[in-house]
C-alpha cells in the first residue's frame, strides 16, 4: 500500500528519480545539466541525485529527441509541457490532524468546479465559502477533476498528468489548505478522478511507454491497458496519492463503463481494495463512488467498511433523467427512454434505486441495461436534479431554473433532499443559481478547431433554434459566464430558495440521517398524479412520502401514518407540486 513506484522520492541524501519508459533506448534527467538514468529491469530508468530536493524542477529527455514532464509529476508550475516540480508532501503541517472523516450515510454532497466557484477561481478563494456550505447543511464538497490539463481553463476531464493538481487554481499546498480548512469545519472533501482516458494535449506516454494503451478506443481516445502491471500500479498509486498526500475523504471515478478490460480482476476492485487498506491502517472513513451508465449494482456496497473491492455508491442518472422529463417535457437524447409513464419510473427509482435494472434501453442501442438494486442500501444511490454533465452538455449550458417551473423544482428538491438516498447538489443550486455552466477549454491550433467542430456537430439539431447563442467553448467569455454570482444568494428569489434548502437539510440532519445506517428500500406507487413511497429506516421506524407532482390539486389523499416532519399539515388534500413527509 505504501510502496511508491512512480514519481520522485526524497531520500536523506537527495532525490531518487525514476521513469517507466519501456519504449525508450535512453533517458536523461534534465536538471542543471543532463544526467543519464540507469536502465533497470522491466523498462525502468533510475537516477540518484545528491543534494537539493523539494522545489527542484526537472524533465526527462527521451532518446535525445524529445523532452517530457514526469507522468507522475506532483506539480506543473508552467502547464503540461513545462518542467515538473519536486514536492515534499510530508512538509505540510495539517491543522485538522485528528480528522478521520465521516461515515457515508451522513453524506450530503455539493459538486463544484474550482475555477468557477468564485471570481478568483482558486483553491484558497473557496475557503471563504466553506462556512456557507456548512450553514446550508452540506457535509461533503466534491471537486471536479484537478489533474493537470492543457491551458488555463477546463472542466477537468482532459487531464494528462494525473498526480499534479492544476496550477491554474494554485499550488499543492493551497489545495491542502482548502481540504484542511474543510475538515476543521466537519466537511468531507471528495475528488472526481478520470481513469478511462488521458486528455488530448500534453500526454507523451505513447512515445516512451506505448504499452500504456490498447488498440481499443473510448469516446475520448485510446483505451488504457490495465492488463499491464505497471499501468495498473500507476492508477492505484494515483488514487492513493490523492487520498494519502492530500487527505481527500473519497473519490468519484468517472465513466467507469468506458474502461476497457478483459480476463482479470477489474482495476476497480484493486483501487477499492488499496483504498480500504489505507482506511484500515489510518482509521479513516474513505468513501469511493462511481459514475457508471451500465447501472451495475453488483459493484456497490455502502456497508463494506473499509472498502475491499466495492464502492459506496453511484451517481444515479436514471433519477435525474426521469425528473427532468417530468419537469421540462424534453425528449431529446437519453430523455427519450423516460417518456412513457415518467411518474412510474420515478416510483421505481424511489423503491429500488435504478429505473433500468435489466430492461432494454433504446438510447443505449437496444441492449439490456442495469442490474436489480433493491437489495442495496438506499444510500448507494446518489440522487441529483442537476450536475455538471446534465447542465453543461446542453447547447446553452442552461440550468434547470431557466426551463422548469419554480414550484416543480421545489417539489423535486423536497423529495430529493429528504429521501434516504444520498443527495447531491451542483454549486449554486442551493439558491437557484441561473448562471450557466457550458463546456469550456483552452486548447490551441488544430485541436481547438477540432473541439469547435465537434461541439457544432453534437448540437447540429439545436443550431436552427439557437444559432450563435451556442457558446464557443474556446472563448474566454464562455468560462466567465459560468462563474457563480454569489450576490444572487442574498436577494430574491435566491434568498427564499436557500431558506427552503437549508430547512430541508436541517430536517434531514435531525430526523433522517441518525436513522440511515442499515436503512432499506420499501415500496412506491403512483395513483394519478399522487406518488406515495415508504422506506424502513435503520432504527425500525418507517419514513413515508406523499407527493402531488402535477399542476392540479389532489383530494382524497390517504393518511400515510406517522408524524409529519415536512410539508403541508395533515388533511385529505395536497395542493399542486406539494410534498409531505412522515416518520414513525
Amino acid at each position: 500500500m505504501n510502496e511508491r513506484r512512480f514519481g520522485p522520492e526524497l531520500t536523506p541524501d537527495g532525490t531518487r528519480f525514476r521513469l517507466w519508459a519501456p519504449g525508450a533506448k535512453r533517458v536523461d534527467l534534465l536538471l542543471d545539466r543532463p544526467h543519464p538514468l540507469s536502465q533497470e529491469t522491466d523498462g525502468w530508468y533510475v537516477a540518484e541525485i545528491p543534494g537539493g530536493g523539494a522545489g527542484r524542477r526537472y524533465k526527462f529527455r527521451i532518446d535525445d529527441e524529445v523532452d517530457v514532464p514526469d507522468p507522475a509529476s506532483a506539480f506543473q508550475p508552467d502547464d503540461v509541457s513545462g518542467p515538473s516540480e519536486v514536492i515534499d508532501h510530508a512538509a505540510f503541517r495539517w491543522r485538522a490532524a485528528d480528522w478521520r472523516g465521516r461515515p457515508w450515510h451522513e453524506a450530503v454532497i455539493l459538486e463544484a468546479h474550482v475555477g468557477t466557484f468564485t471570481a478568483e477561481g482558486t483553491y484558497r478563494a473557496m475557503i471563504d465559502r466553506l462556512d456557507h456550505l456548512v450553514e446550508t447543511g452540506i457535509t461533503a464538497l466534491e471537486l471536479m477533476p484537478l489533474a493537470d490539463f492543457a491551458g488555463k481553463r477546463n472542466w477537468g476531464y482532459d487531464g494528462v498528468l494525473w498526480y499534479a493538481p492544476d496550477s491554474a487554481y494554485g499550488r499543492p499546498e493551497d489545495l491542502k489548505t482548502l481540504i484542511d480548512e474543510a475538515h476543521l469545519r466537519g466537511l468531507m472533501v471528495m475528488l472526481d478522478v478520470v481513469y478511462n482516458h488521458f486528455g488530448p494535449e500534453g500526454n507523451y506516454l505513447g512515445r516512451y511507454a506505448p504499452a500504456f494503451f490498447t488498440d481499443a478506443h473510448t469516446p475520448w481516445g485510446s483505451a488504457i491497458d490495465y492488463r499491464v502491471p505497471e499501468v495498473r500500479a500507476f492508477a492505484i498509486e494515483n488514487a492513493l496519492s490523492w487520498l494519502r498526500d492530500y487527505r481527500f475523504d473519497g473519490l468519484r471515478l468517472d465513466a467507469v463503463n468506458t474502461i476497457v478490460e478483459a480476463g482479470e480482476i477489474p482495476i476497480l476492485h484493486d483501487i477499492s481494495a488499496a483504498a480500504g487498506q489505507l482506511a484500515a491502517a489510518t482509521g479513516r472513513h474513505i468513501n469511493l463512488v462511481l459514475e457508471n451508465s451500465d447501472n451495475r449494482a453488483s459493484l456497490l456496497d455502502a456497508a463494506e467498511d473499509p472498502p475491499r473491492g466495492k464502492y459506496r455508491g453511484q451517481w444515479n442518472d436514471d433519477y435525474h433523467h426521469v425528473w427532468h422529463v417530468m419537469m421540462t417535457g424534453e425528449a431529446q437524447g437519453y430523455y427519450g427512454d423516460y417518456q412513457r409513464l415518467p411518474a412510474n419510473h420515478l416510483a421505481r427509482a424511489l423503491a429500488s434505486g435504478y429505473v433500468y435494472q435489466g430492461e432494454v434501453s433504446a438510447f443505449w442501442g437496444g441492449r439490456h441495461r442495469g442490474e436489480p438494486g433493491g437489495s442495496l442500501s438506499p444510500t448507494c444511490f446518489i440522487n441529483f436534479l442537476q450536475n455538471h454533465d446534465q447542465i453543461g452538455n446542453r447547447p446553452l449550458g442552461d440550468r434547470l431554473e431557466t426551463i422548469a417551473k419554480p414550484a416543480a423544482i421545489e417539489a423535486a428538491l423536497a423529495v430529493t433532499l429528504l429521501a434516504p438516498m444520498t443527495p447531491m447538489l451542483f454549486m449554486g443550486e442551493e439558491w437557484g443559481a441561473t448562471s450557466p455552466f457550458p463546456f469550456f477549454c483552452d486548447f490551441e491550433g488544430d485541436l481547438a478547431k477540432a473541439v469547435r467542430k465537434g461541439r457544432r456537430e453534437e448540437f447540429a439539431w439545436a443550431f436552427e433554434k439557437y444559432g450563435d447563442e451556442i457558446p464557443d467553448p474556446l472563448d474566454v467569455s464562455t468560462v466567465q459566464s459560468a462563474i457563480l454570482d454569489w450576490t444572487a444568494r442574498d436577494r430574491e428569489p435566491g434568498r427564499t430558495r436557500l431558506t427552503l434548502v437549508r430547512e430541508l437539510l436541517a430536517v434531514r440532519a435531525r430526523e433522517i440521517t441518525p436513522r440511515l445506517a442499515a436503512a432499506r428500500f420499501g415500496d412506491a406507487r403512483v395513483a394519478g398524479s399522487l406518488l406515495t413511497a415508504r422506506w424502513q429506516l435503520g432504527d425500525g421506524t418507517r419514513l413515508a412520502l406523499a407527493a402531488n407532482l402535477s399542476d392540479r390539486d389532489v383530494s382524497g389523499v390517504p393518511d400515510i401514518g406517522g408524524t409529519l416532519i415536512w410539508g403541508h399539515a395533515l388533511s385529505g388534500d395536497l395542493p399542486a407540486w406539494s410534498v409531505r413527509w412522515h416518520i414513525g
